[in-house]
């Protein structure tokens, strides 16, 4: 993936955005480099009662209980066969830390503010998407974290199906 490069004077250094970019289904997503803890390999997580499908349950990351939230099924992909290749990015979202099951980590790319262009006006991506930026002739699409992710993981805010009512 190519990269950005700043001009030499410092303001323009200041509008600079780094970004890591990661895989999923073949498409390329990006987040603030800042809202990554670290990356860690695929561990499988132990499911939870009653959350969404995309929640794939939780892992425990040096004593902390961590939620691990599958990217591909929160798109409308399908739940992820994970292997060994997959990855967990660790994220800071908001006051609380949380998982993102992705395919592969790219790249960090250094990206001018200005080059980020609002999503597409399609109803699904204003609430996944903050922004695109075209970097050669891929889009990476970036990601709004803080609607990416559920505001509370464990409780399950999609309507009871029927056989579950009884």
């Amino acid at each position: 993936m190519s990269e950005f490069h700043a001009p030499a004077d410092q303001a323009a250094n200041a509008t600079m955005r780094k970004i890591v970019t990661f895989r999923v289904d073949q498409r390329t997503f990006g987040i603030d480099v800042a809202a990554v803890r670290e990356i860690k390999g695929w561990h499988p997580a132990t499911p939870l009662p009653h959350v969404p499908p995309h929640v794939r349950g939780v892992i425990n990351l040096r004593g902390m209980i961590l939620a691990v939230y599958d990217l591909r099924a929160r798109i409308g992909l399908g739940i992820t066969a994970a292997t060994p290749a997959h990855v967990i990015l660790v994220v800071d979202v908001h006051e609380r830390v949380a998982g993102l099951l992705v395919d592969a980590v790219s790249d960090i790319i250094d990206v001018p503010a200005s080059a980020v262009r609002p999503p597409p006006d399609v109803q699904t991506c204003d609430q996944m998407l903050s922004g695109v930026v075209i970097v050669g002739e891929e889009v990476v699409s970036l990601l709004a974290l803080d609607r990416a992710v559920d505001a509370n993981p464990l409780v399950n805010t999609y309507p009871t199906l029927p056989s579950e009512a009884a």
